[in-house]
């Protein structure tokens, strides 16, 4: 049974349903796990033309271990891949070009790929509450995606109240739109003043707190939660199966901004996956990129972009993949982390840079190349693409290399989501589905407040329902 500790070594031999609920480790690390489940080749082969809940099941079973049975997760899975995604294939393939190849990520029910793994996640919390008899309150930070799907989600957990903060003004109104226009009693809207990193850095205090935790009884969906990395691993795996593997090797280029997406790929190919080359693409918002040039790890001002889930500084899941780089020496990558907080910067050595290099190629794209990007693409396919997959491929087309390795981009939004800045480049704006074409006209619930820990702590306080 897999077994998972913490980035910062204060906690071992964790559970996979307490790592679910607890989200981040008291001691303010990820969690991983303890060893990597493999997948040997005449697995993957048997894997191959399976339907995807078939394939999740293979994937994500070797995480839970013996904490849900079976017949449970499979239920769990069947219900969420076979039911909540309009398309028979759930993460269909769309060829763009020579060996060039759009996954798309944008077939659930808020149109991105947060779906994917929030879908199964509300699911796993309220089957696991259930069980314990427990209520939780979860409080989440979104740069746009992450918002709607936990609270799609989770607007019909009977164990759960979900609190969701996003930057007041920098998420695109459709984004915004569908995580306000929920009238659910247990949802509730944060509109706060400042930035993703700011929402992002008070949930992260909140867990730090730990007299408010246990009050409140604290979990998260945001990608810290170890599940959520889990489930993103099962569309790599269908991507490279439907291509060819095992006995293919293939390339993803993943526009990333918190590393959650990239890093999902980085533990396929730990699982045995053969992955080529995994490509980082950044927006103006290019920390990981300075990153891997330099070697310097260093936040700066967060600068609004055509691609704003991505307008992040502080790429929370990097940590997870810096602990393996760093042969999981905990105590070295707590002085790091320590030194970012403090300072907003640290370097890595030659040794592990050379390693990280060697695993990840990263590129930044401006939002006029964001524009060319998707004017190109749709010139020459016909296909259109949202901001954020015009990132990816546009930094996938720089680091390609062998045109014999299948390079897949992932399409992690529909343009619809984006209308503003699709249109501006192709000339068309793209139409909702129908089933959210009312969308502009229906009622929004949220609340402003300011960047201040103890007014959100005083608000979740008196609108959460007690256990």
């Amino acid at each position: 049974m897999t077994q998972y500790f913490s980035t910062r070594g204060g906690v071992r031999g964790a559970s996979f349903t307490d790592v679910l609920l607890t989200g981040l480790a008291p001691d303010g690390g990820l969690f991983i796990p303890e060893t990597w489940p493999e997948v040997d080749r005449t697995a993957l082969a048997r894997m191959a033309g399976t339907p995807y809940a078939d394939i999740a099941f293979q994937v994500i079973k070797p995480f839970v271990g013996g904490d849900i049975p079976d017949r449970d997760l499979k239920r769990m899975l069947e219900e969420v891949y076979r039911g909540q995604f309009d398309h028979a294939a759930v993460a269909p393939m769309v060829q763009i070009g020579p060996n060039a190849w759009i996954m798309e990520l944008f077939h659930g029910p808020t149109l991105a790929f947060k779906d994917y793994a929030l879908q199964l996640l509300g699911r796993l919390f309220d089957y696991v509450l259930e069980q314990r008899g427990e209520r939780v309150t979860i409080v989440g930070a979104t740069s746009g995606d992450t918002g709607s799907a936990a609270i799609e989600a989770c607007r019909h957990c009977k164990n759960i109240d979900i609190f969701i903060l996003h930057p007041n003004g920098r998420t695109s109104e459709v984004q915004r739109r569908q995580m306000t226009t929920i009238d659910a009693p247990n949802v509730f809207n944060i509109a706060l003043e400042g930035t993703f990193d700011d929402c992002q850095s008070l949930v992260k205090e909140m867990f730090g707190d730990k007299k408010f935790n246990d009050e409140v009884k604290l979990s998260a969906v945001n990608s810290i939660n170890w599940a959520r990395i889990m489930a993103q691993i099962v569309y790599y795996f269908t991507a490279a199966l439907s291509l060819g593997a095992p006995d293919r090797k293939v390339s993803f280029a993943v526009p990333t901004g918190n590393f959650g997406n990239i890093y999902a790929a980085y533990c396929a190919r730990r699982m045995g996956l053969p992955i080529e080359r995994l490509v980082i693409g950044s927006n103006r918002n290019d920390i990981l990129t300075r990153f891997f040039e330099t070697g310097i790890m260093q936040a700066g001002a967060v600068e609004p972009s055509l691609s704003p889930s991505m307008d992040i500084q502080i790429s929370s899941n990097f940590e997870r993949y810096l602990c393996d780089a760093m042969n999981r020496d905990t105590k070295s990558l707590g002085i790091l982390m320590k030194a970012f907080k403090e300072q907003g910067k640290f370097t890595l050595g030659d040794e592990f840079m050379h390693k990280t290099r060697n695993e990840f190629d990263a590129r930044r794209c401006s939002d006029e190349q964001t524009s060319e990007m998707m004017k190109a693409c749709y010139r020459e396919t016909g296909y259109m693409i949202d901001p954020h997959t015009a990132v990816g491929l546009f930094s996938a087309w720089q680091v390609r290399q062998d045109p014999s390795v299948p390079l897949i981009a992932l399409a992690c939004a529909h343009p619809a989501k984006f209308p503003d800045a699709v249109e501006k480049a192709t000339g068309i704006r793209p139409d909702l589905p129908e089933r959210m074409a009312d969308l502009y006209e229906r009622e929004e619930h949220y609340d402003v407040l300011p960047n201040k820990l103890a007014d959100i702590q005083k608000y979740i306080r008196e609108r959460r329902t007690a256990a």
